[in-house]
């Protein structure tokens, strides 16, 4: 039998930014004691199996995500593979135009040189340092609270590889500044998650109502119908989602 090469995929496109903390769900009890996969063990990412795979599903199962994907072309998406710096980056970018997050990041970066940005380099600063790159109080506090979680092993990055879906979103809104929507495309864009649908983005939800002619933006109960033949890839046909906001016509 022929062996398919597993290379994996790295995000290139970015969905429109959400809300800090919006939509933001209570944790199970017990919500400490992740229930991670056995050592050695993960959930599928996307590899180019996955990806073939995922094409032939929602081409077969929606011929609107076929005409979607014929247009919009390749899968290229490219993961962020530093889980710390992304999930800064996403804080950073809250609620501003990404001209004024693209020049904040680059400030803060240069700030840190040499040292790059980790949980030890951001909880050394204080918030006047932070205050002078560019961060307002309320995302000040937000990445301090991230960065100390992290640094004091609270909150483990590394070990979210073989946590579902619903584990890592739990244990990342307990970070302040974090919301479902934010965990959601930490899981899309850093872990390569397969099966994510981020009913409440803007973009998707643009992307429904422009695509399946809907007279409003849908609500839940509806576009998680329309998402219901995407399963189990609904990721990649939200990422077809927001490239489906580039069409001109």
């Amino acid at each position: 039998m022929r062996r398919h090469k597993r290379r994996h995929y790295t995000v290139s496109f970015s969905p429109l930014r959400g809300k800090g903390r919006q939509n933001v769900v209570s944790p199970r009890r017990g919500a400490g004691k992740s229930n991670v996969l056995p050592r050695g063990e993960q959930l599928r990412t996307m590899t180019d199996q996955d990806i073939q795979q995922a094409l032939r599903h929602l081409r077969r199962a929606d011929p609107v995500m076929r005409n979607v994907i014929r247009r919009a072309g390749p899968f290229t998406l490219k993961r962020h593979r530093n889980r710390f710096r992304a999930l800064v980056f996403s804080i950073v970018s809250q609620q501003i135009s990404g001209k004024a997050a693209a020049s904040i990041r680059a400030r803060l970066i240069e700030y840190l040189k040499p040292n790059p940005i980790s949980a030890q380099s951001i909880a050394r600063l204080t918030p006047e340092e932070l205050r002078r790159v560019g961060m307002s109080p309320q995302k000040t506090a937000y990445l301090l609270d991230l960065a100390n979680r992290v640094a004091r092993r609270e909150l483990r990055l590394h070990r979210m590889t073989r946590m579902t879906d619903e584990e890592v979103i739990e244990a990342l809104i307990q970070v302040k500044g974090i919301g479902v929507w934010t965990a959601q495309m930490f899981l899309i864009f850093s872990l390569g998650r397969l099966d994510v649908f981020p009913h409440d983005d803007l973009g998707v939800r643009n992307a429904i109502r422009n695509l399946y002619g809907l007279d409003e933006l849908p609500n839940k109960e509806v576009s998680h119908r329309i998402a219901t033949p995407w399963r189990p890839y609904a990721s990649i046909a939200s990422w077809y989602c927001w490239r489906s906001l580039e069409f001109k016509d």
